[in-house]
């Protein structure tokens, strides 16, 4: 489908995630927003980002959905299976550098997966 129109509110979502490397809850990006555009108008451009492959999303702590920049997605194929950790003192989430090998599976097609780690990040582990 593609992205026909870059509208002011898709540019300034992308500009936001081209200057963070740590993902966002939907939750934090409609505050972020809100003096901008309405929630629909952020859940509508996150639903459109993550079908072009240029943000993924994922489950998180108390069930929230967090967004985080793709690396080398496409709309056809998103290549993220990676696993996300939630900082318990910070609550920083991050996407994780670590690929992880999804087993074949008889009769059935995996579309999506989450891995979310819970612990201390590294600066507040020390």
């Amino acid at each position: 489908m593609g992205i026909v129109r870059k509208t002011k509110s898709v540019k300034e979502i992308l500009a936001f995630f081209s200057t963070k490397n740590e993902a966002k809850s939907a939750v934090q990006l409609i505050e972020f927003f809100k003096d901008k555009m309405n929630r629909t108008t952020v859940y509508r451009i996150l639903d459109r980002l993550v079908e072009e492959g240029i943000l993924h999303s994922f489950n998180g702590k108390e069930g929230l959905k967090w967004y985080a920049k793709c690396q080398g997605c496409s709309s056809e194929h998103h290549s993220d299976v990676h696993p996300h950790f939630q900082c318990t003192d910070c609550d920083k989430v991050e996407c994780l550098p670590t690929n992880i090998a999804l087993p074949n599976l008889n009769n059935r097609s995996i579309d999506s997966v989450d891995f979310f780690l819970t612990g201390k990040c590294a600066t507040c582990n020390s």
